[in-house]
């Protein structure tokens, strides 16, 4: 029976001579495999995902991911493997590869060569940005501390790392160019606060560009507060200031009176000059346009850049994962966060009248979007009807500016029950009390947006609800029905970047990348993409890649999960991803802990698994290949090793055991007890080795 293992399905990454980002580790977010999902197979290409299955070879009992390929094709992956499968993401349903042919490696090839272009323009704007002189700022003043300790709550772990990340970034001479990828909700802007006021502590000036008017007075609003008591001058530019008092404050900007600015593209506008610009803050990238990225692109020259979203767009994503941005990803929620209960179904008048009463009686607020101006008022109109004894408000982006303004503050003061509105609500507004939302024609809206409207309820703590209807007379197109699965699919806290990478899969990647891009990454999938994409950038910038490290044992013991241990196949299958991406004995010393603690005591197939992996980190360490244990001839009390080595890499014979013999390319190892037990007595030899490199001369 043999374990193939490579160093990519141990650590979830390719060995690059380099600093360490991270981004890769976090890819399993949404690499969750269900029956008849098409997945990747780094060697094979395309298949289908049929379940895991148990096989007994050899007498040897192991768990398989079973995929299927064209033709009757089937490949059965051990689990140990599990990191050489990745959940394909790329648009269209993908054509299945065929086992043993040269098809997907020529595919692959081809995408190597095409994406070598997209690498060169990746090089160039990471030696562009290298080679430009940003300000270096100082570490934290007094005030700084002071500034953060005032904040009402506990920050989270990532929330945490987020800051530390990005303070550290501000810190050096290079310009900050960083993702902060966190769901609504989870603290983005606190972190951006910290790093404007750290930015202003050295007169630097601050620009944060918003996607809407609404989000512009909310987040300047929360600027003056949390900077309340210290000599710091914000002002909010938007369309719902009057021409005179924008002149003000374009002018305050330009002399440098104006420290933290928060605006919409206005900030973008050509009459508007920074005196010293340091740090530029973009929420909700994805919001805008081709055009205005093309002017924050000449207004981010020398610049700090923080960029904050809950779902990036891909071309973000392929970029913070190829390394050419810094990633900070935000999956904590907050303390007492619930998942808000979503409900996805044809319209109903008694359904969502019952929602909107059940949200009065527990004196809370009701968001109703209809997106479509032309008949808001009609909408607002039944609403009434369905509930006489609500306060409705209606607010749209055609209203006038201080129209919408009264209306929205209305709402937030508790004049008014239920906003009937449009999806200017989708960005940021964060109205506490608002814990019911119901979405008519859900069916024409984005992911992103039904995701973002979603989020502006349950955002303190409280139990919230979201109905997403769509008309029960009319047929949804393909699109429509898996925007809404996805979205009815998605309700745990943290899946805003899952969803990104599931409405890439539903729009198509040529959609959202262009279509120079989109025929490759529907070849291989986005994952894969994304790594051969990160290999030619290494190559590139000088960096040299090594080859997965394969392992290969044969061990003669059953070493698997039982599904009387653990019953369900999906966390049967994350403990198996869990496993293979130890790096160290202590890796696996801190799964069995976990085990311990949610399964109970593991039973004798599982501790099998666990010193087969002990047995893989000693073999990548040293530089193993492949060892293989049976018993030993004509004595069934003693178990025989055989270890095949390279020449260049032959461990001295007397430090592995005292009989060890040189037989061929291999060494061969008598130990003194049962088969069943070789595992770990091997496992104990190795751990005294020095790697062969480290071995000192005899």
């Amino acid at each position: 029976m043999l374990f193939r293992s490579a160093e990519a399905d141990l650590s979830g990454r390719r060995r690059v001579h380099r600093k360490a980002r991270g981004a890769r580790r976090q890819a399993d977010f949404y690499d969750d495999l269900k029956v008849g999902d098409h997945v990747v197979h780094q060697v094979h290409g395309v298949a289908r995902f049929e379940g895991m299955v148990q096989r007994a070879i050899g007498g040897v009992e192991r768990d398989y991911l079973m995929l299927a390929y064209k033709g009757a094709d089937r490949l059965y992956v051990p689990t140990d493997q599990i990191g050489t499968v990745r959940r394909y993401t790329g648009g269209d349903t993908p054509t299945l590869s065929r086992m043993g042919g040269s098809e997907w490696q020529r595919t692959r090839n081809k995408v190597r060569t095409a994406v070598a272009e997209i690498a060169a323009e990746l090089v160039a704007l990471y030696r562009e940005r290298l080679a430009t002189a940003g300000h270096a700022f100082g570490p934290d003043t007094p005030w700084q501390r002071e500034m953060e300790d005032a904040f009402p709550y506990e920050e989270t772990p990532d929330q945490m790392q987020a800051i530390i990340d990005v303070k550290a970034d501000m810190e050096r001479s290079i310009p900050m160019d960083r993702l902060v990828c966190g769901d609504v909700g989870y603290g983005k802007t606190e972190i951006a606060l910290r790093a404007a006021f750290k930015a202003v502590q050295e007169g630097k000036q601050v620009a944060v560009l918003v996607p809407t008017t609404l989000l512009a007075g909310q987040h300047g609003q929360t600027f003056r507060e949390r900077y309340a008591g210290f000599p710091i001058r914000v002002e909010v530019l938007s369309r719902f200031l009057s021409p005179k008092e924008q002149d003000a404050v374009v002018a305050g900007i330009a002399s440098g009176e104006v420290d933290v600015v928060v605006g919409t593209h206005r900030l973008l506008s050509d009459d508007l000059a920074f005196k010293d610009l340091g740090l530029l803050v973009i929420d909700e990238e994805q919001r805008f346009g081709v055009e205005h990225k093309e002017r924050i692109k000449r207004l981010r020259t020398a610049v700090d850049v923080l960029t904050l979203s809950a779902t990036p767009i891909p071309r973000t994503l392929e970029m913070s994962l190829t390394g050419i941005r810094d990633l900070s990803l935000v999956q904590t929620p907050p303390e007492e966060r619930q998942p808000i209960l979503t409900y996805v179904g044809e319209y109903d008048e008694r359904a969502v009248s019952e929602a909107i009463r059940r949200e009065l009686l527990r004196e809370g607020q009701v968001f109703f979007v209809h997106n479509r101006v032309k008949d808001i008022e009609h909408i607002a109109e039944q609403v009434r009807e369905l509930v006489p004894e609500a306060r409705v408000q209606v607010a749209h982006g055609q209203m006038d500016e201080n129209t919408l303004e009264r209306a929205v503050m209305s709402f937030a003061d508790r004049e008014s029950d239920v906003l009937v509105c449009t999806t200017i609500v989708e960005s940021g507004l964060d109205l506490p009390m608002a814990n019911t939302l119901v979405v008519d024609r859900a069916d024409l809206l984005g992911l992103s947006q039904l995701y973002q409207l979603r989020g502006r309820v349950g955002r303190r703590g409280s139990r919230a609800y979201a109905y997403l209807l769509h008309p029960r007379d009319r047929s949804l197109s393909e699109e429509a029905y898996e925007r809404l699965k996805a979205i009815g699919e998605f309700t745990d806290l943290g899946s805003g970047f899952k969803l990104a990478m599931r409405d890439l899969e539903i729009r198509g990647a040529g959609n959202m990348l262009g279509g120079a891009q989109s025929g490759h990454i529907a070849a291989v999938g986005f994952d894969l993409y994304c790594e051969l994409v990160t290999e030619a950038v290494a190559e590139l910038k000088g960096e040299r890649i090594e080859p997965p490290f394969e392992v290969v044992l044969d061990l003669p013991t059953d070493a698997h999960l039982p599904r009387t241990y653990i019953e369900r196949d999906d966390v049967r299958m994350e403990a198996y991803r869990r496993l293979a991406a130890v790096e160290s004995p202590a890796d696996v010393d801190d799964v069995e802990a976990e085990w311990l603690d949610r399964f109970g005591p593991p039973p004798a197939p599982a501790d099998a698994l666990l010193d087969a992996a002990r047995l893989r980190a000693e073999c990548v360490r040293l530089r193993i290949p492949t060892v293989s244990i049976g018993p030993a001839p004509m004595q069934r009390s003693s178990a025989r090793v055989a270890i095949s080595l390279p020449e260049s890499r032959k461990v001295r014979l007397a430090r592995l055991a005292p009989k060890a013999v040189a037989k061929d390319d291999a060494i061969v190892v008598p130990l003194e007890v049962v088969p069943a037990r070789a595992v770990a007595a091997l496992t104990a030899l190795l751990r005294e080795l020095v790697p062969p490199e480290d071995t000192p001369p005899a």
